[in-house]
């Protein structure tokens, strides 16, 4: 295997490196997660642990191949805490906004390795998701169309963005902002639950309330 090509993460990719829903993780046939740490004040330990998401998924092939992608990347940006920190510093367009995340992606010919990198000593430095490469580019190829907010009579309202928010206004004046996540055309996640697109309306109407995207100011 040659050694794997990084680039930074796109704005769309940066949520497939949390945990998600069983829903959404299922349809991106995300394997599990990698977490990591550079240990002490030298930070040049390795200290990992790994969690499942999808084991069935995990096959060897898979298991030999996140072993050569790591001990490669072992070689260059995650050689030590400060290898990382010049990485991170020196691609900013790949920050979340913040000091405390990057996002980076390596792809093979089957599988895809998104990584939430933090170079600050003391917390965890590392996360990598890891997923069938063709099942996760369907899915944001998919989420690029916006999510659909329906009303009970089948018409769509408007469409946000994957991972984009909506606020929710009830009879009595309380307002509610919800994250929405695409989980396919038909079906979405309205913070943690997940609805088909005309049950979301027909709740709405059910309970009285109103639903528009959420403007950001600025």
């Amino acid at each position: 295997m040659d050694r794997p090509t990084i680039r930074v993460l796109l704005p769309e990719e940066r949520a497939y490196t949390y945990s998600q829903s069983t829903q959404i993780e299922s349809q991106c046939g995300c394997i599990g997660h990698l977490r990591a740490d550079f240990g002490d004040s030298s930070g040049t330990g390795f200290y990992t642990s790994w969690t499942d998401h999808r084991a069935d998924l995990k096959t060897d092939e898979f298991k030999e191949e996140i072993d050569r992608v790591i001990n490669s990347l072992r070689e260059t940006i995650l050689k030590s805490r400060e290898a990382l920190r010049k990485y991170c510093y020196s691609h900013m367009e790949g920050s979340f906004g913040n000091d405390r995340e990057w996002g980076a992606r390596v792809d093979t010919e089957k599988f895809s390795y998104l990584f939430r990198l933090n170079p600050h000593r003391g917390e965890y430095n590392i996360y990598c998701y890891c997923y069938r490469r063709d099942w996760l580019d369907q899915h944001i190829e998919a989420a690029r169309r916006g999510i659909r907010l329906m009303n009970p009579y089948c018409d769509e309202l408007f469409r946000v963005p994957d991972g984009g928010s909506i606020v929710i206004e009830y009879e009595n004046g309380d307002k509610d902002v919800k994250t929405v996540r695409y989980i396919d055309d038909y079906h979405i996640e309205v913070g943690r639950d997940i609805y088909h697109i005309y049950e979301y309306g027909e709740k709405l109407q059910r309970i009285g309330a109103t639903v528009k995207p959420l403007v950001k100011e600025g």
